[in-house]
């Protein structure tokens, strides 16, 4: 089948961003050898839509047939895999387009490509406790949790479950403001004195925190924001990514070696 012209750059983005199918079909095809008939059950274009796509990316030699299969060649790879980086990135960015104020700035050493494999949890009118489920859910899954900032007295409906799984065995060091750990003793007292006793809890307490949360968990970390107000969680950021790691573990550090050298204990 004979090449299209070249056009720019911009042209071919274009092309792929034009339609919804496209660049989606195009990924599929790097995964395995797909059918046309399979190609559009998948994507929900007609028939007819489909053979245009596959006849266009032959053109452009994005795809190869192969009986009644199509694949993408390695120039089709190589286009797809930064149509799904890019397209994950703005699914990424269209989730902390509202919030990302809200998160660390780069002075403190934090990126927005941090986030880029992210899990991004945003508070919204019709599910406002969404981040703190997600917090919830992180914190069943970890044997040890190290959190920084202001304000985990903010995540009120979780402040039961987080001091049982301290009773049950979870290692945990909390640095906030006195004013949180009053707030937790006040509101749950029984729970609080048993987690204090239970030998899993290094609470310490320092006024000048960030105004967003750090939490370090045993294979993810978190980052938690809060409203200008301080008064509720607007988004939580979690992830796996390594240097995400690095800079929460540094701003874990840096801010326990702030604190007292004896953990606060029940003398609160």
């Amino acid at each position: 089948m004979p090449k299209t012209g070249l056009g720019t750059p911009i042209d071919d983005i274009a092309y792929l961003a034009r339609s919804e199918h496209r660049g989606p079909t195009l990924i599929a095809l790097t995964v395995r050898p797909r059918s046309r008939s399979e190609l559009w059950e998948m994507t929900g274009v007609s028939e007819s839509t489909i053979r245009r796509t596959l006849n266009e990316f032959e053109e452009r030699d994005w795809v190869q047939r192969d009986g009644y299969q199509y694949r993408a060649t390695q120039l089709g790879a190589f286009i797809a895999s930064a149509m799904a980086e890019l397209i994950d990135r703005v699914e990424t960015e269209q989730k902390l387009r509202n919030v990302w104020r809200l998160l660390p700035d780069e002075e403190t050493g934090f990126t927005i490509e941090m986030c880029s494999d992210a899990t991004v949890t945003v508070a919204d009118p019709e599910d406002p406790t969404r981040p703190i489920a997600r917090f919830c859910s992180l914190i069943r899954e970890t044997e040890q949790l190290r959190f920084t900032g202001l304000d985990v007295a903010m995540l009120d409906s979780c402040k039961h479950e987080l001091c049982e799984r301290i009773v049950d065995g979870m290692e945990t060091e909390l640095i906030n403001p006195p004013r949180v750990a009053n707030y937790i003793r006040t509101n749950c007292p029984g729970l609080f004195s048993e987690a204090l006793n239970s030998g899993n809890l290094d609470l310490r307490l320092h006024d000048d925190l960030p105004p967003f949360g750090v939490v370090v968990f045993d294979d993810r970390i978190a980052i938690i924001g809060y409203d200008p107000e301080g008064v509720t969680v607007r988004v939580l950021v979690d992830t796996e990514d390594a240097d995400a790691r690095d800079w929460a573990e540094s701003m874990f550090t840096s801010h326990r070696r702030k604190t007292p050298i004896l953990p606060i204990g029940k003398e609160l």
